[in-house]
């Protein structure tokens, strides 16, 4: 899709159709079973890096001005617990990556001033990221020597700007095997209070067999959240095996529980939905859309025609894309979601 001054950087996404989504039932089953024991999955959860709060919304903040409100760090809203800086480019070194703050884009934003800002969130609380890939990122992790450069490079990056951690939002293809070894390297470098996300598209969570969810089971004792994109996407599986659409609470729960009830914590799964319509192709839903799908993962409260098999009190929380579209739409979601999420149980 090309994109205009209304598209973000990663608004292309694999499109899916109903018909696509239902001859691919058998395979994308594999692996799907609901565990139907117990009343609460929410026992052993995976140790979460000590600035992340047991209840956290993500936010991407753009390096660069696409029609959205330009913001510096130092603007995001408070709501924001984990703001994650988009995006890191590859190099010519495959699988390395780099950063370069996009100061004229930003109206002359200085690194100096950038690299302030980042400290002050931290002082304040907050955790910011270094997210790589994005719609246009081509970074290749597919060897031992790209793994290593992926993680010496981006544990560069942490120390030049004081970055907390890394996103991981590759959506041109992920190699489990050697993005594993990248971030448990990454992990021996930065110690334990390295902060690691993933945000995979719809496509990337529907089976246990999938690159990307085998990514985040192989770091489950390091991973902090995936924060699935619910939106630019066509009809999916649940995970009781019935076809959901986008822009319903259905298709925010039905999706969850594949993650929830094949191996993630739940501590380590947020709800990714766009800040306004603007900010993707398709699957806006309104605050209290993602308010009522919270509740019925946390609480079995509000939920839609789908009922998740128990309750996920300690699920993470939400994300959006992003910051800067909220703060176009008046801070609507953030004002909308955030509070709801720190009131969580």
């Amino acid at each position: 899709m090309t994109n205009s001054p209304h598209r973000h950087r990663r608004s292309r996404r694999m499109r899916r159709s109903l018909v696509a989504a239902c001859g691919a039932a058998a395979l994308a089953l594999t692996g799907l079973a609901v565990n139907a024991q117990g009343a609460d999955n929410d026992v052993a959860e995976a140790p979460a890096a000590a600035a992340v709060p047991k209840h956290a919304v993500t936010g991407y903040w753009q390096n660069f001005n696409n029609g959205a409100t330009v913001q510096r760090i130092s603007d995001v809203p408070a709501q924001y617990d984990i703001i994650a800086v988009s995006f890191a480019d590859a190099t010519a070194t495959k699988g390395a990556v780099d950063f370069t703050l996009d100061s004229g884009g930003l109206g002359g934003y200085t690194e100096a001033q950038f690299k302030a800002d980042v400290k002050a969130k931290q002082d304040a609380g907050k955790s910011v990221i270094i997210s790589v890939g994005g719609e246009k990122g081509a970074v290749a992790v597919d060897d031992p020597a790209s793994a290593t450069a992926f993680a010496d490079s981006v544990h560069a990056l942490m120390q030049e700007y004081g970055f907390d951690g890394v996103d991981i939002d590759l959506e041109n293809g992920l190699n489990s095997t050697y993005m594993t070894q990248a971030l448990k390297s990454l992990s021996s470098k930065a110690g334990s209070d390295l902060v690691i996300t993933m945000a995979p598209q719809t496509i990337d969570m529907q089976s246990t067999s999938n690159e990307y969810f085998k990514t985040a089971l192989n770091i489950k004792d390091i991973l902090t959240v995936v924060n699935m994109q619910y939106y630019n996407s066509g009809s999916m599986l649940g995970c009781d095996g019935k076809v959901y659409s986008q822009g319903s609470v259905d298709f925010l729960t039905a999706l969850a529980c594949i993650q929830l009830e094949n191996g993630l914590d739940p501590s380590q799964v947020g709800i990714g939905t766009p800040a306004s319509t603007q900010g993707a192709g398709s699957g806006y839903v309104d605050p209290s859309v993602v308010r009522n799908a919270l509740d019925c993962l946390a609480r079995g409260t509000n939920c839609g025609s789908f009922k998740p098999p128990r309750t996920y009190p300690s699920i993470r929380g939400a994300m959006t894309w992003s910051t800067n579209w909220d703060a176009t739409a008046g801070n609507s979601w953030s004002n909308g979601v955030g509070p709801h999420v720190h009131d969580l149980p």
